[in-house]
């Protein structure tokens, strides 16, 4: 999987949310245009790539006001589609300045 993968799936609209990323969503107070925003203009800091049923990845970008998010996808290859996990607000007790590598 690569970023142009959910790039391409976020433009021709082949995307499925789920009830996790949405509740999360909710909770951080992000719009999915901000998250598809994130992406398109973001990268793939983590791979998962022996996740079931699709492999997946981490993704760092940013919001239209220039907050970071993370948003972990999934990607079948069959069909074209991106699967959104989750998605949040990172914690800075968590990441390192910069939120792309995780704090030890």
């Amino acid at each position: 999987m690569s970023i142009e993968d959910l790039i391409r799936s976020i433009g021709e609209g082949k995307i499925l949310i789920t009830d996790h990323a949405d509740e999360e969503a909710e909770t951080d107070g992000l719009s999915f245009d901000e998250v598809y925003f994130s992406v398109v203009h973001g990268e793939i800091i983590e791979e998962y790539p022996t996740d079931k049923p699709y492999p997946s990845c981490l993704v760092y970008g940013d919001t239209f006001a220039g907050d970071p998010v993370h948003s972990v996808w999934a990607h079948n290859e069959a069909s074209g589609f991106g699967v959104i996990i989750t998605v949040y607000r990172p914690d800075p007790a968590r990441w390192e300045p910069g939120w792309k590598t995780r704090r030890r």
